[in-house]
């Protein structure tokens, strides 16, 4: 009995490119793929998951890998789907990494060091204030999304003063908000798949930002980890149960010590621009991946 697997990859940025060389990987090892499997045109009905005529509910593995065009359809989905086939990653941990207060508490309670935070009540602005003058410098965060997108810097009650009525307008029932870690304007990226150490590189701020995300203005350079980065990358991937994982990384330079910003569930491939400034990760990653695609659907036949 043959496998078949479904996808949906990004193709901007080298998306399409990564994706041939993972489906003919797969194919070398008898398993077939079904590309663009887009949630969003799935429909419900008769217990499975149309897209088209492709039931995907009956899939080996379904594997999904695009943050930018996410829905709210295709996240529900995505939960139906994983109650009944494996998925890369699982949908508890998709649903824990798109999740910034989720994933620091968990952090936290496994002794891994991340921003000092906290989550108020929408209702207890007393409580921002009381946090504004203990901390002097805060970010507030939306708990979800992606590229630091919605991120706001609140330097004084002033700035506080401005964001509140726009979070009010916006009808969040809560705000999650973390201490400015002093740092170097720089952060390590390092990418984990299937609990192995794939490869790192460096993000910049750019001059008039303090955000290192590159849709933020942010631009990448090498630069190699050391064993307490990569390590902390590890610890932070397997506690959050990704298979995939981009872990953002600062140095504290006030508590001198390595932090955890973020474990990003979608880390993208490195680019073709970044190829050839020489982050070549790329082939390790897919063939990690195909790896994982191979053990989860031989598992799953096994069953």
């Amino acid at each position: 009995m043959g496998r078949t697997v479904g996808m949906w990859l990004y193709s901007n940025g080298g998306g399409d490119r990564i994706q041939k060389k993972m489906v003919k990987r797969l194919k070398e090892r008898d398993i077939d793929v079904i590309t663009d499997i887009n949630l969003r045109h799935a429909i419900a009905k008769k217990g499975h998951i149309y897209h088209g005529k492709t039931k995907v509910d009956q899939l080996d593995l379904f594997f999904s890998y695009n943050a930018g065009e996410q829905t709210q359809y295709q996240v529900f989905l995505y939960q139906a789907l994983n109650r009944v086939i494996p998925m890369i990653n699982s949908y508890d941990a998709f649903a824990l990494t798109e999740d910034k207060f989720q994933t620091s508490f968990l952090l936290q309670q496994h002794g891994i060091a991340t921003p000092e935070f906290q989550l108020c009540h929408r209702d207890d602005s007393k409580q921002l204030e009381r946090i504004m003058k203990k901390w002097s410098k805060m970010v507030y965060k939306p708990t979800d999304g992606w590229g630091g997108v919605g991120l706001t810097k609140i330097e004084n009650e002033e700035t506080l003063n401005m964001l509140l009525p726009f979070l009010n307008q916006m009808d969040l029932r809560f705000f999650y908000v973390e201490k400015f870690v002093k740092y170097d304007n720089t952060d390590f990226r390092v990418d984990i798949v299937d609990g192995q150490f794939v490869g790192c590189y460096g993000r910049k701020a750019g001059k008039r930002d303090w955000r290192t995300n590159v849709t933020s203005g942010g631009s990448v350079f090498l630069r190699e980890p050391n064993d307490e980065v990569v390590e902390l990358a590890l610890k932070a991937a397997k506690v959050c149960g990704t298979d995939i994982a981009g872990v953002d990384i600062i140095y504290d330079l006030e508590k001198e010590e390595y932090v955890v910003l973020e474990v990003n569930g979608i880390p993208a491939f490195a680019t073709p621009e970044q190829e050839k400034m020489g982050l070549d990760f790329n082939n390790r990653k897919i063939d990690l991946i195909v790896d994982l695609i191979d053990r989860k659907t031989a598992k799953k036949k096994n069953k």
